[in-house]
């Protein structure tokens, strides 16, 4: 655990916001490479996700981590503390439900082709959602249940009610991610038709967070898996993976197997 990475005269530099930082990028990239396969200017990419994709990600993330954790984390503090977002605190499925508002409105004053576009950032999302991950492990947030096995981890004392050996949940759902990424950039030149590799995405990680869900054991006042019960998250994924099914049926009709994917 290394919440902050270094310091630069007196100026903290935080892990977890530069992890995210870092995400951001890595998914630019991958995005604008994929973008330039399915000939759409790469520039139009990254005016989609600066500032648009960008902010609407951190305002919806920020949006529902504050709205869920009001009573536990800000009743009675300071109401800037709801805007430090460089200390943690971004719920994924918030900050995916952002991105997608603001690409959407972007996409459309731009006339971009939507599924075109939506193929060509959902890896990119994968591999954004990885370092995000990592940023979480070493910020000591979204921690796992208390664990026995050989590879379980203890962070400081304080970071964890009983300071026991948990799971790394943080690193379990950043390696699938990753798995994710690999898989989804792999599919993208074989996809049958536009829209594919982003209902693929959401279908997948709809398994992965509800399978990386049940080593959580940060929830405290919310349901928990290692009590028997369904997370937030859980619960989230089986809408996601309902809507991901969804598009496969919808977009797999309305477009012709034979018709270019571009």
């Amino acid at each position: 655990m290394k919440p902050i990475l270094f310091d630069i005269a007196g100026f903290p530099i935080r892990t977890f916001g530069l992890l995210v930082g870092l995400g951001f990028l890595a998914g630019i990239w991958i995005a604008t490479r994929l973008a330039r396969r399915s000939f759409i200017g790469a520039d139009a990419i990254q005016d989609l996700v600066v500032p648009w994709i960008l902010l609407g990600s951190i305002v919806g993330a920020r949006f529902v981590y504050v709205v869920t954790y009001w009573e536990k984390d800000f009743a009675g503090r300071p109401f800037t503390e709801v805007f430090q977002v460089w200390n943690g605190g971004l719920v994924f499925y918030g900050g995916l439900a952002g991105a997608v508002l603001a690409a959407l409105i972007r996409i459309h004053s731009r006339k971009l082709p939507l599924w075109t576009v939506a193929d060509c950032l959902a890896p990119g999302i994968a591999i954004g959602h990885t370092l995000g991950r990592l940023g979480c492990f070493l910020n000591g947030c979204c921690y796992g249940h208390a664990a026995s096995v050989p590879w379980a981890v203890r962070f400081p004392t304080g970071t964890i009610p009983g300071n026991p050996s948990v799971h790394p949940a943080q690193l379990y759902e950043a390696a699938l991610n990753l798995a994710l990424c690999i898989g989804l950039v792999l599919l993208h030149n074989r996809r049958r038709f536009n829209g594919q590799i982003f209902a693929t995405y959401l279908i997948a990680y709809a398994f992965i967070r509800s399978f990386t869900e049940w080593f959580r054991g940060d929830y405290g006042f919310l349901s928990n898996p290692a009590a028997g019960t369904f997370t937030p998250g859980q619960v989230t994924s089986v809408i996601i993976l309902l809507a991901g099914i969804t598009l496969v049926a919808v977009l797999r009709r309305s477009q012709s197997l034979d018709s270019p994917t571009r």
